[in-house]
């Protein structure tokens, strides 16, 4: 039995998840020998997919101990942004547990919808979302793109085989 004043922390939405690709998300980048879809399409089955986004262990405080040695003190968990050389970051994000050791074996995957990852990304300040910097397939959402997904908006195929976003209209009160 739980005091009133409990406090309960929401569960994840990913509590079963086993660390695989989006079977959408993964056959639109091209994961299963096909070639990659076009950047519209991949970014249609990004928006309803789970990415793994990596966090890692950053150093805070560091303490000297009588033999003048270096000791940790505290730690944090941390997203990761990547800097490019052109100096823009984007915050990464992978499509499962294999593409993410791929690039570090050490991070630890944190199950998110897509649409959490740009609007973290958006948040931080970053200029993209990488998904799978260590391949077998990269791909970035950066500028309008990334705040539209952020947003929850969806890209959707029009009439005339072309595509566009769908998402409420702030003028109309979210309703559209």
């Amino acid at each position: 039995m739980s005091r009133p004043d409990a406090k309960r922390l929401q569960g994840s939405a990913y509590v079963d998840d086993d660390g695989t690709a989006d079977p959408a998300l993964a056959r639109s980048l091209g994961h299963d020998g096909a070639p990659a879809a076009s950047y519209p399409e991949v970014l249609a089955a990004l928006a309803d997919a789970r990415v793994l986004v990596p966090v890692v262990a950053v150093l805070g405080e560091v303490e000297h101990g009588p033999d003048g040695l270096a000791r940790d003190k505290s730690s944090d968990m941390a997203a990761v942004l990547m800097t490019g050389a052109d100096g823009r970051t984007a915050l990464m994000g992978f499509t499962s547990t294999g593409t993410l050791t791929a690039w570090d074996p050490e991070a630890r995957p944190v199950p998110v919808a897509a649409r959490l990852a740009a609007a973290t990304a958006v948040q931080e300040g970053a200029d993209a979302l990488l998904l799978d910097v260590a391949g077998p397939t990269r791909f970035v959402v950066e500028g309008d793109d990334l705040r539209r997904l952020a947003a929850g908006w969806r890209p959707v195929r029009l009439g005339d085989g072309g595509w566009g976003w769908l998402g409420a209209d702030p003028a109309d009160g979210g309703a559209g």
